[in-house]
């Protein structure tokens, strides 16, 4: 006999092998949707006695194949940088004029003297008349204008020169490896198994692979500090070099390292003093080792960083915008030109509150920012949700930390402010997924009746400017 399919009651008949002329009445006997099927938390029985009982059985949960992520695992940090071939291992850079100084500013000394000099003399009192040693500050006259027939001889125009000096960065290798046995993977095909066991899990260590990158381009700095196991004496250094520099490394000066470590926050093996491992900074010990005041600079490696008068207890701030537009400033003056700004959900947020007061509804647009492809979060130009400021395209992390004060709890995540032009990711050899196993015909190549996978990347981050690159922390 052939039945036809004409009703959603016949559907339920063919599916569950209920006769239609039968009727369901077992299943609506026990609350069952649509008379069928029960919830989750209901047995399925007849009644509340013994008897019915048994019939649970009847009713299989099905789970599918499919696995969802409960975790939020985006890769922003990793996303936004360029990725540039690791083609070679350090760059020269230029840190001081032939005349002006090492200072954003050119700067210039007081007035020559009366034989066309600002003082009789060498060639470096030459340099420095009128600004203190050391600045390479020209007398204003003597900046490049000479006379007619200017002589060549001593005391005529004498030759300059720029200083230079080298860094180099070495590759850093990331690596997740995973096994899974054979009877595991076979049995994942039986049943409500999720089939093929390998994709699933190879899938979502790939996600790990990419998130703890991004991990580590924005690791605090406070991370690299020792870690507290015990007396002073039995405290073990926190070791970071193999891992990426991180960008809150990249991105720091020596006054707020100097800061950091007067305050506690960093700590050298001995417990006192500055980490080794964060004055390093591709090759150069030097920089952020000087012991500099807040406010000022020290040398070429000095990144634009706002902390306000110090990581005291009492000197964390509120965001404000006289706070972003000074650093804007800033970086402009120094040659820098921020490509994107990369902070967390709540500074951005308390962004949106600073500019809702200047928000004006004439000619508003919507706008979703983007950068090397990552998008930002959808809002207004100004007001409620930024997703610019200064046409500087919001980027959020869900992993950016705050850096304060440890005796304080609570702040607005950091900001930086990346001129991806001079700020890149080197990569040796991109991504690479390699298995091998019993399914591969070579158990014996890991030495279990199972199945092996390794995901690897090789790469560093690069910065051949520092000064353009800028970071606002300290904030609340």
């Amino acid at each position: 006999m052939v039945q036809y399919i004409n009703t959603i009651k016949d559907l339920e008949a063919a599916t569950y092998g209920i006769h239609p002329v039968g009727g369901n009445q077992l299943f609506k006997s026990a609350g069952g949707v649509m008379g069928i099927i029960p919830g989750h938390d209901q047995t399925l029985s007849i009644g509340t006695g013994a008897a019915g009982a048994g019939l649970s059985a009847l009713y299989n949960k099905i789970y599918g194949q499919k696995v969802w992520s409960m975790l939020n695992q985006e890769i922003n940090p990793l996303a936004i940088l360029p990725k540039r071939p690791y083609t070679q291992s350090g760059w020269r850079v230029m840190t001081t004029r032939p005349i002006g100084g090492a200072n954003a500013q050119f700067g210039i000394g007081g007035p020559g003297g009366g034989d066309g000099y600002a003082s009789a003399g060498t060639k470096s009192a030459n340099l420095t008349t009128g600004s203190s040693a050391g600045t390479d500050s020209m007398a204003p006259d003597l900046i490049g204008g000479v006379d007619e027939n200017h002589s060549l001889a001593s005391l005529g125009l004498e030759a300059v020169a720029p200083e230079y000096t080298t860094l180099f960065m070495s590759p850093k290798t990331v690596a997740h490896m995973f096994d899974y046995s054979e009877l595991a993977a076979e049995m994942a095909k039986l049943d409500d198994g999720v089939g093929d066991l390998r994709a699933i899990i190879r899938e979502d260590m790939g996600k790990l692979h990419a998130e703890t990158q991004s991990m580590m381009l924005i690791m605090p700095l406070d991370r690299y500090d020792m870690a507290a196991t015990g007396a002073l004496g039995t405290q073990y250094y926190t070791s970071m070099e193999r891992n990426y520099t991180s960008l809150m490394k990249v991105i720091a000066s020596s006054a707020e390292i100097e800061e950091m470590a007067t305050q506690n926050m960093i700590a050298s093996a001995a417990g006192t003093g500055k980490n080794a491992e964060v004055v390093d900074v591709y090759g150069d010990t030097s920089q952020r080792d000087a012991a500099t005041a807040v406010g000022s600079s020290a040398g070429f490696m000095d990144c634009e960083v706002n902390l306000g008068d110090g990581y005291a207890s009492t000197e964390q701030r509120v965001l404000t915008l006289t706070i972003l537009n000074t650093l804007i400033q800033n970086l402009r003056t120094n040659g820098g030109t921020p490509k994107v700004i990369l902070t967390g959900y709540d500074t951005i947020q308390a962004l949106s509150d600073l500019l809702q007061a200047q928000e004006r509804f004439i000619d508003g647009k919507e706008v979703i920012p983007t950068h090397n492809g990552v998008r930002g979060v959808k809002g207004q130009e100004v007001g409620f949700r930024v997703a610019t400021y200064y046409d500087i395209p919001l980027i959020p992390c869900k992993d950016m930390r705050f850096t304060t004060n440890t005796a304080i709890t609570t702040g607005l995540s950091d900001m930086l402010w990346l001129d991806t032009d001079h700020l890149w990711f080197s990569t040796l050899k991109p991504t690479q997924y390699f298995e091998d196993g019993i399914n591969h015909g070579n158990p014996f190549g890991i030495g279990t009746l199972g199945n092996r996978g390794l995901f690897r990347t090789m790469g560093e981050v690069g910065c051949s400017f520092f000064r353009g690159q800028g970071k606002i922390t300290n904030i609340k």
